[in-house]
């Protein structure tokens, strides 16, 4: 399955590394309102995006699940659970502690 890595400002990536989602994830570390978040996506429409206040979100637009979120987040844990999306492993990124829709 194909993964889709949306970075902040330089583009996007297919089946990104690890590298490729560290320096996504580095670019948030910068003030940009214009361009907040940067995201993860799959081929069965999952996404997992996260912004520079530390906010992660999970959704699903094609079937129109969720979005669910988890606030106040560390660069580790949305590499942990972009990991699990790129290895199509839904169950490990559902069992994290998220909260119904956007913000809380």
């Amino acid at each position: 399955m194909n993964t889709y890595l949306q970075k902040r400002w330089s583009g996007s990536v297919t089946n990104p590394s690890e590298s490729d989602m560290r320096t996504a994830l580095a670019e948030l570390s910068t003030h940009d309102p214009e361009h907040p978040d940067c995201w993860l996506s799959d081929e069965n429409g999952w996404t997992i995006s996260t912004n520079e206040a530390g906010t992660i979100v999970l959704e699903n637009a094609e079937t129109d699940e969720g979005p669910w979120h988890i606030p106040n987040s560390d660069t580790d844990m949305v590499l942990t659970l972009w990991k699990h999306l790129s290895a199509g492993e839904m169950e490990l990124v559902r069992s994290h502690p998220w909260k119904s829709g956007y913000q809380p």
